[in-house]
């Protein structure tokens, strides 16, 4: 066979493969987190989920950073998702309580599961829609997958660090199960935290209080992980509060352009009665 008519094939380029290689990480993470609940031991199918958050934080940055987005990325990364923070969780939160919940846990664990595909299939249907303000890109409708698994784990983080018994009643895992499952499929505002910024002033305390932070890690691992989602609770009503600002304004502005159009017609239609 002449050479010239070989079919020549061109190698994929390292920018485009690196941020897949984590997505993949992510997946093997959730996967994990499976094993070790069906084996019962429960930090580690939790710090495994934790690691699946982390490589999901990073893949997509990555991807941005070297310019090596593609498609095939991103269904990737909702796929890897949906088992990370909905299949894996899922299973987490039945076999650790839900399954003494009768007769509904295992309808609350299916709907949390459920409520992860359809948040996930809502996002990537928003991402194609042209013509949205530049301000929308600081929030996500309802909470995010990565969020959502771990609020809903959060009890179970709270029982390795605090043991408080109220905790580990499967009432209060099923119900806090279900609200969870309930926001990230509803309209609620929350932070993206996408374009956040820190001022110069306020570098070297942030600096100061990540080192701290690594330091309080170290020693007490869940009770920092607590305090990180607490925190994030906390940013739910202010994201309400900034998001309305915005629509107001929006609103606002748009009824503007529509009195300055209004105004515009009415004039016009004086000038051709002149006439």
């Amino acid at each position: 066979m002449n050479k010239s008519r070989q079919r020549r094939y061109r190698g994929l380029p390292v920018r485009s493969l690196a941020p897949n290689i984590l997505t993949v990480l992510s997946i093997c993470a959730g996967l994990t987190s499976i094993r070790f609940s069906l084996d019962g031991r429960w930090e580690a199918a939790v710090a495994a989920i934790v690691l699946a958050a982390i490589l999901d934080s990073l893949d997509g940055r990555l991807a941005r950073l070297l310019k090596g987005a593609t498609k095939f990325g991103a269904e990737l990364d909702s796929l890897a998702d949906f088992m990370s923070f909905g299949v894996a969780t899922t299973i987490a939160l039945y076999l650790w309580q839900l399954k003494d919940v009768q007769p509904g846990g295992w309808i609350i664990a299916l709907t949390f599961c459920v409520c992860c595909a359809l948040r996930l299939a809502r996002f990537n249907t928003a991402l194609e829609e042209p013509d949205r303000p530049a301000w929308t890109a600081d929030y996500f409708t309802g909470i995010p997958t990565p969020a959502a698994s771990g609020l809903a784990l959060l009890p179970l983080i709270l029982s390795f660090g605090v043991g408080m018994e109220v905790l580990l009643s499967e009432y209060v895992v099923a119900a806090n199960t279900a609200l969870i499952a309930f926001l990230m499929i509803s309209r609620v505002p929350t932070y993206s935290f996408k374009r956040l910024r820190v001022r110069r002033e306020y570098v070297l305390p942030t600096l100061i209080a990540v080192a701290l932070t690594a330091a309080v890690l170290v020693n007490h691992p869940w009770a920092v992980v607590a305090v990180f989602w607490t925190l994030y609770v906390g940013s739910i009503p202010h994201a309400i509060f900034t998001h309305w600002r915005h629509v107001a304004r929006a609103a606002e502005d748009l009824g503007d352009i529509d009195e300055d159009a209004v105004t515009a017609d009415a004039d016009e239609s004086n000038d051709q009665e002149l006439i």
